[in-house]
């Protein structure tokens, strides 16, 4: 994060917005719990199979098992579990 922030004092304005944004990004990263980065993960999985159901329903938890082969049922119901709980 430092050295984003020496680059961006020291950068032009050519370069700044785009080295605002990567700022940005990282900040947010780096802000995020194991929480929201699980739930993150589970949304982006579901939207990746078409599904817009719950994210805890039957239906949802075969599409995460299917994007990730080796997850457990047991897994796939706590992750879904954890992104509805986190609004997703």
């Amino acid at each position: 994060m430092t050295a984003l922030r020496r680059a961006l004092a020291g950068t032009g304005p050519e370069e700044r917005p785009g080295l605002e944004r990567a700022v940005a990004l990282v900040e947010q990263a780096a802000a995020a719990t194991d929480t929201d980065v699980r739930a993150r993960w589970v949304r982006e999985r579901l939207a990746a199979a078409g599904y817009e159901g719950p994210a805890d329903s039957i239906a949802a938890i075969k599409h995460l098992r299917a994007a990730a082969p080796g997850l457990s049922l047991l897994s796939a119901v706590q992750l879904a579990k954890s992104a509805v709980a986190r609004g997703a």
